[in-house]
């Protein structure tokens, strides 16, 4: 009986050691959500901000600068692909790859929320492998301040 109920009871702690694990994969997906990115949407905001700062690499330039009348608690950005760089498809491949690297980043660089950033792929981001653009891009949002 004794041999029985520790069983039980091991099986016990292995259930409430999986259900937080599970609580805290759930905390860690809510906090990584709350980042939201916000485009940028008018005319005059994306030829404001090619007036402002550049910071260029093999892979993309960034555009970057303060806009008036924009919310500074979420991230304003923009990712731009030219025609040139392939149909449709080929377009959003690359802007979804540039919002995926943008995520990663603000969970692990302090991006500078006061700032607006306008993205613009060059041709050897359709080429390269994802890990050279995230290195090469994440290194110009850290010299950024």
């Amino acid at each position: 009986m004794v041999e029985s109920f520790l069983k039980e009871e091991g099986l016990v702690r292995e259930k409430i050691l999986q259900f937080t694990r599970l609580l805290k994969r759930k905390e860690n997906k809510i906090l990584t959500m709350k980042s939201k990115i916000l485009a940028l949407s008018k005319n005059e905001e994306f030829k404001d901000l090619l007036k402002k700062k550049k910071k260029s690499n093999k892979y993309v330039t960034i555009f970057f600068g303060q806009l008036d009348k924009k919310n500074q608690k979420k991230l304003n950005i923009s990712f731009v692909t030219k025609k040139k760089l392939g149909n449709a498809v080929k377009r959003n491949k690359i802007k979804r790859r540039l919002r995926n690297i943008m995520n990663e980043a603000i969970k692990s660089i302090n991006i500078n929320l006061n700032y607006c950033y306008l993205l613009i792929a060059r041709i050897s981001v359709s080429k390269d492998p994802y890990d050279k653009i995230k290195i090469a891009t994440l290194e110009d949002f850290k010299k950024i301040k």
